[in-house]
């Protein structure tokens, strides 16, 4: 088979921690796309954008959290969404994307926002995918929180089993694979960091504010979010999918794919 994409690696140096970023990429003559992916997944849930006819040509860089994956950093404790937008931008940079479409799931959508609106002139287009903007939004980091253990091994355990047993679409199958996924001194910094900056750092305005087109996706099991009439009536581009929680990659993969290939031709 031709290989549709290929691994690579970066390396960086910020705050104090050495990092060794892995990553899958593609290039091509158009507009690329970075994508960040959610707590506790890694770049292969943006894989199948290879499988997408629609995005032929399209360079596309993929890569795993700090925290994540097969991504080695040295300090765990140095993670943060601050953290995490750096490491983004800096990998976008190694990549030679100057301008690109931004797509960000949950922990990488709060990410993506604080880049985003950090380099506004860098980002073509926003794909925010139930990323955090409200204090509402942290039904899963705010456990850290609402079930306090010192204990971090212990913490995830038992947030694993929670997640197990969530009555929402496809939670199941991603808490079965949580931790092999995400390092266990990375949760508390990622959690905690997610809680502040939804409760303190105002991100739904922000996003509103971006000045370049932008899509906001959740799951139909979310359609009751407080702030979605805010955000149709300022202009941002809803796309509700069916038979979907927290996760359309795992949950319906072929609408979240549709509906992103709309959104970039509209856009």
């Amino acid at each position: 088979m031709n290989e549709p994409f290929h691994k690579t690696t970066f390396h960086q140096s910020h705050v104090g921690a050495d990092l060794t970023v892995s990553a899958i990429n593609r290039d091509g003559e158009r507009e690329p796309f970075l994508f960040l992916h959610g707590f506790g997944s890694t770049k292969e849930d943006y894989a199948d954008f290879v499988r997408q006819r629609v995005f032929d040509g399209h360079p596309f860089l993929a890569f795993d959290a700090p925290g994540c994956g097969e991504t080695y950093c040295s300090d765990l404790s140095k993670i943060s969404v601050s953290f995490l937008a750096a490491t983004a931008l800096r990998v976008a940079d190694a990549a030679g994307f100057d301008r690109f479409h931004l797509v960000g799931h949950s922990m990488g959508g709060l990410a993506a926002l604080m880049l985003a609106h950090q380099n506004p002139d860098r980002v073509v287009s926003f794909v925010n995918i139930k990323g955090n903007l409200a204090p509402e939004d942290c039904f899963l980091s705010r456990q850290i929180l609402d079930y306090p253990d010192a204990d971090d091994e212990r913490f995830l355990n038992d947030f694993v089993e929670r997640i197990h047993g969530s009555p929402t679409f496809s939670s199941a199958l991603y808490a079965a694979s949580l931790r092999s996924k995400v390092r266990v001194k990375a949760v508390r910094p990622i959690f905690e960091s997610m809680v502040d900056f939804s409760d303190n750092w105002d991100p739904l305005p922000k996003f509103l504010n971006l000045p370049s087109p932008k899509m906001f996706m959740f799951g139909e099991q979310y359609a009751t979010l407080s702030y979605l009439p805010a955000l149709r009536s300022n202009g941002v581009r809803l796309a509700e999918i069916p038979h979907c929680g927290h996760f359309p990659m795992y949950s319906n993969p072929p609408a979240m794919w549709r509906e992103i290939a709309d959104f970039i031709a509209a856009a």
